[in-house]
């Protein structure tokens, strides 16, 4: 069951992560200053309800009428308030109405036993707090968009950085070894991704010293081989006539194979072939090269165009998928050319699982055995070549037809070389060589 992911930049995540907490910290601020502001105004308006009635209250007790506002014996004064006036205190009472308004009430005992109240609506208070909650509003909002942007520019900042460094470790896994993570990145801020950008290319080039020892290693044996089986090959010769010398000499040459084989390996491996370029009608030439390497291979030529390629390394790639279809396989062998792409399809078990995921490798093959079948050295010349060539080579499987799968028939393997549309000049490679016509 695949678990779902969310992918977005960094840029969104930090601007994302202050604004969640912009906006909890405003909210926050918000409700400790209304509710600071509304209390304030409340303790004030009771405080000027009391001073007025208070004041009423002095005129009452000296016989005059209350004025316009002020009542005695208030049927809908709250019952709290009446029980304290009652017994002898003054007393307020914050009440809210339907609308929201804050009623204050004021209540002082008279002499006489009766209770003096004084009820009004505080709308300039609701108001003045109603304005404040818009300003606050308003303010957060401001708050939380600014910061979401000053977010947004400093995620950029480190996405940007982010990016260059991803570029270049890219580049450095592409081969190309004069690439620095560390320059790529510049900048002159120095934060954790310069730190990241130093351990990236400090393992780079530990990775490509262990990679160069380990060719240099090979080359050697592989070179160190090339005498004594030269040898064996000229002593095999001399061997009588024979089943025995038919072995020796069959082993030599297999020896040989191989020898050459792990040079080449070597040498595609240190990055130092070019391409010697010429203009080659791509249909007619691979035709031509899978009728002599494979007589029994058909070729279908639906599009032909004129590519600039080196004939020699090409062949060398045409060789090689077609021996390990043959060698893997099964017949028929079909080679479509179609434009710059050259597909190489057999009908055998497909290819392993492993090289779909991975790629070629050396010594690896897709059979379990490993006696004379071959040491996976032929797709991996292969890729290295078209890496030469600046052309990208591919592996895929084909599934059997509907209805024909059930009767155990193979469904295929395929190899697709895409020639690049431009010559790899870029590379160092040699000019491009016009081929004379006739």
């Amino acid at each position: 069951m695949r678990r779902f992911t969310l992918r977005t930049g960094i840029r969104w995540k930090i601007a994302l992560a202050i604004a969640a907490v912009g906006t909890l910290i405003t909210v926050a601020l918000s409700l400790v200053v209304h509710s600071a502001a509304r209390t304030s105004m409340l303790e004030n308006a009771r405080e000027t309800q009391l001073d007025r009635v208070q004041f009423i209250s002095r005129n009452a007790d000296a016989g005059r009428k209350p004025p316009m506002g002020a009542k005695l014996n208030d049927p809908e004064l709250p019952n709290d308030l009446r029980e304290k006036a009652r017994s002898g205190r003054r007393g307020t009472y914050i009440q809210e109405n339907p609308r929201g308004l804050p009623e204050v009430w004021a209540a002082v005992p008279l002499g006489n036993g009766q209770v003096l109240s004084l009820h009004t609506q505080f709308r300039e208070s609701a108001n003045m707090v109603r304005d404040l909650d818009r300003a606050l509003v308003v303010g957060s909002l401001a708050a939380v968009i600014a910061g979401s942007a000053l977010g947004v520019l400093i995620g950029g900042q480190i996405s940007r950085r982010l990016r260059k460094a991803a570029a270049a470790a890219q580049r450095v896994a592409h081969g190309d070894p004069d690439v620095r993570v560390r320059d790529a990145v510049g900048g002159v801020v120095r934060d954790e991704t310069d730190d990241l950008a130093r351990a990236v290319d400090a393992m780079a080039d530990t990775l490509q010293q262990r990679l160069e020892a380990e060719r240099r290693v090979t080359a050697d044996i592989a070179h160190e081989l090339r005498t004594p089986v030269t040898g064996l090959l000229t002593a095999a010769e001399l061997l009588p006539p024979g089943r025995p010398t038919e072995l020796v000499r069959d082993r030599a040459q297999a020896l040989r194979a191989l020898v050459e084989d792990v040079l080449e390996v070597a040498r595609l491996d240190s990055a130092s072939e070019r391409a010697e370029l010429q203009d080659v009608a791509l249909g007619e030439f691979v035709s031509r090269r899978v009728t002599s390497l494979m007589p029994e291979a058909s070729v279908r030529v639906v599009a032909d165009e004129v590519v600039s390629t080196d004939p020699r390394r090409l062949e060398r790639i045409l060789g090689n998928l077609l021996a390990n279809a043959a060698r893997y396989g099964r017949a028929p062998i079909q080679v479509d050319v179609e434009g710059r792409v050259v597909r190489v399809r057999d009908h055998g078990p497909g290819f392993p699982e492993a090289l779909l995921r991975e790629g070629p490798s050396r010594f690896r093959t897709g059979s379990t055995d490993r006696a004379g079948v071959g040491h996976g050295l032929g797709l991996t010349i292969a890729e290295g070549q078209a890496r030469v060539l600046g052309a990208r080579l591919t592996f895929r499987n084909v599934a059997a037809p509907c209805g024909v799968e059930r009767q155990g028939a193979a469904a295929g393997a395929v190899a697709v070389l895409w020639l690049p549309e431009h010559a790899p000049t870029a590379t160092g490679s040699f000019p491009v060589i016009k081929v004379p016509q006739g």
